[in-house]
């Protein structure tokens, strides 16, 4: 079997990832860039896991999520007015930018379709441009179209009846809630910064939905020890309400406390031991059936450690990753605020 190429799986894997770096899809000084990877790319080689082949996906796929009408203008745009910037965040698309995000969406359904099927025990799609801002109806905060959103939608076609998805991104997944608000088959967790980007995702959204769609904005430096008590207050409670049979995770590096965006504070080590918790969590609630999606990170070594972090979560548990980066910030008291969002939603 060859490694590192567009290989195809088998039976006997049990991790495997998709690659989508989408080198054409840049723009001047913008910190959503190809160069994210180059640290990373080179580290695969030596991972316990499986390259597997990617297609794009149909815009029929695509419309799993989105608005046909955006799928064509995303398309619209990339050949008539391309490179341009399409929204304040700054969203940016050239040339390439809809092939590119269709192949995004494909290697996320790639992975989920190995996940489902059992060809794979768990996986991660390594994609660019980033999915979970993109709402039904519009691209924005660097994302075309929301890759998670559409292989949970998918994986729900393909007969799944229950699909938790955890987005521990910097930025709050506006557009992922946006695509499940009325979905009770999808249970949503966001933990984000509040008061950055793009300003939604308080505590008290979708009172329609407790239990379901739960929101964790946190003080800036929240960091290994927060997200390690998040993860117990706050998620282990989200799967026992939703029971899902599938796990996504919006894998933000962005989190990690020097990210030249935000102000978290995961370190590497944090980055692993919250990925160990949801595949420990997917193995009790779902069968272990786990999938992975990059979102955010700008840092080209926080988005290479976050990632390896990954993936020794996924195949070597007892194999801490630790780079000597802890945050030297004061994490905040975040008890309390726990307190009230598990009181808002009865857990």
């Amino acid at each position: 079997m060859l490694k590192g190429g567009g290989v195809l799986y088998n039976a006997s894997m049990t991790t495997v990832y998709s690659l989508v770096p989408s080198t054409e899809h840049i723009y001047p000084d913008h910190p959503e860039r190809p160069a994210r990877l180059d640290i990373l790319i080179p580290r695969l080689d030596s991972i316990h896991a499986e390259r597997i082949s990617t297609i794009a996906a149909t815009p029929e796929q695509v419309a799993l999520v989105h608005d046909p009408r955006l799928v064509a203008a995303i398309d619209d745009v990339c050949r008539a007015q391309a490179p341009a910037v399409i929204d304040h965040a700054p969203t940016f698309v050239t040339p390439t930018s809809y092939q590119d995000a269709l192949l995004a969406v494909g290697g996320t359904l790639a992975c989920t379709r190995a996940v489902q099927t059992g060809e794979a025990q768990n996986a991660f799609a390594i994609v660019r441009p980033p999915g979970h801002h993109a709402e039904p109806d519009r691209a924005m905060g660097f994302c075309l179209f929301n890759n998670i959103a559409i292989a949970a939608r998918q994986a729900l076609s393909d007969g799944l009846e229950r699909v938790l998805i955890v987005d521990y991104d910097a930025h709050h997944g506006n557009g992922t809630q946006a695509a499940f608000l009325h979905d009770e088959r999808v249970g949503f967790v966001s933990t984000h910064q509040w008061g950055i980007y793009p300003g939604t995702g308080t505590a008290l959204d979708a009172p329609h939905a407790k239990k379901r769609i739960v929101n964790v904005p946190l003080p800036a430096y929240a960091g290994d020890a927060c997200f390690a008590q998040i993860a117990e207050e706050i998620i282990r409670p989200t799967f026992e309400a939703v029971r899902p049979q599938m796990l996504f995770v919006s894998a933000g590096f962005d989190a990690h406390w020097n990210d030249p965006l935000t102000s978290l504070g995961l370190s590497a080590a944090g980055f692993f031991h919250l990925s160990k918790r949801l595949v420990e969590l997917a193995g009790e609630f779902c069968g272990g059936k786990v999938v992975f999606v990059l979102e955010g990170g700008y840092d080209p070594h926080n988005v290479a450690n976050g990632v390896e972090a990954v993936f020794r979560a996924l195949t070597n548990p007892g194999s801490a990753l630790d780079v000597g980066d802890a945050s030297p910030h004061k994490e905040p008291e975040i008890t309390s605020r726990l307190a009230e969002i598990r009181r808002w939603h009865g857990f």
